[in-house]
């Protein structure tokens, strides 16, 4: 009983991260002073998932690792950072929840990186996510086919994430071309959360898949070619529809208003 009442806080914990997670994203709905102590929570609610993990933590220098444990091993290590270094510079820029830290870092450069790791933290949690889902829909046990079928579905869906990563000028942010936020101040709220969902999954679709590449190749039991190459497939049509979006629809949006 125990056992499943942790199981039950974990998931608890992770899906309100997630939600917390898309409203960050979202600074031109939350407006500033609710953005820092949402940013507060999502400090405080990673320091419980990793309490409530410390268990990965002590397997961390046990056992043998594969390919599968080794990416997410690296990957949990890069978001743990990212998260780290954005809560960090988020606070050193606080005027509102935690006042008292502002300045503890030069705060053009508090800007300017928390602007970029907030985005390496958003795409990290959610190819993070993708890692687990295979594991986490082992237990519908549902056919090949279907799986396929929900997978393109999927697929057609990140691909306009993918298309909406590079409108909204994400690679931008990322790699520390701009020091400002150009953010549309007249899209409606819905529209922000579901564009960021979309971005979410995008990244989740490409966590999932790769999970999906590694076992069929590395694992196991029964995978043949056809199984390693769906992927791959499933991959290449995300980025081919966000390609064709990208050039049909001229790239990045323009008139944006900039958030200093």
């Amino acid at each position: 009983m125990k056992a499943k009442q942790t199981n039950a806080i974990k998931k608890t914990v992770d899906a309100v991260m997630t939600a917390a997670l898309l409203c960050l994203m979202a600074y031109q709905v939350t407006g500033e002073t609710l953005h820092e102590w949402l940013g507060v929570g999502m400090t405080v609610l990673l320091i419980i998932h990793h309490v409530l993990n410390f268990r990965w933590y002590k397997s961390l220098f046990r056992g043998k690792y594969n390919v599968y444990r080794a990416v997410t091993v690296a990957v949990n290590t890069l978001l743990l950072l990212s998260i780290a270094l954005t809560a960090l510079c988020g606070m050193a820029m606080s005027t509102h929840a935690v006042p008292f830290l502002y300045g503890m870092l030069p705060v053009s450069f508090a800007r300017r990186f928390h602007l970029a790791v907030s985005f390496w933290s958003f795409i990290l949690m959610g190819f993070h996510l993708g890692l687990h889902i295979p594991a986490m829909t082992a237990g519908l046990r549902l056919n090949g086919k279907i799986k396929t079928a929900a997978a393109s579905v999927f697929a057609v869906i990140a691909g306009v994430g993918f298309w909406l990563f590079v409108k909204n000028g994400i690679p931008d942010y990322v790699f520390f071309r701009t020091p400002f936020a150009f953010l549309d101040y007249d899209k409606a709220a819905a529209l922000v959360f579901l564009e960021n969902l979309s971005i979410l999954t995008a990244f989740a679709f490409l966590g999932a898949e790769t999970a999906s590449f590694i076992k069929a190749a590395h694992g196991k039991g029964e995978s043949t070619k056809t199984n390693r190459l769906i992927p791959v497939v499933l991959v290449m049509l995300s980025l081919l529809i966000g390609a064709a979006l990208i050039i049909t629809t001229g790239g990045y949006a323009v008139n944006f208003s900039v958030r200093l």
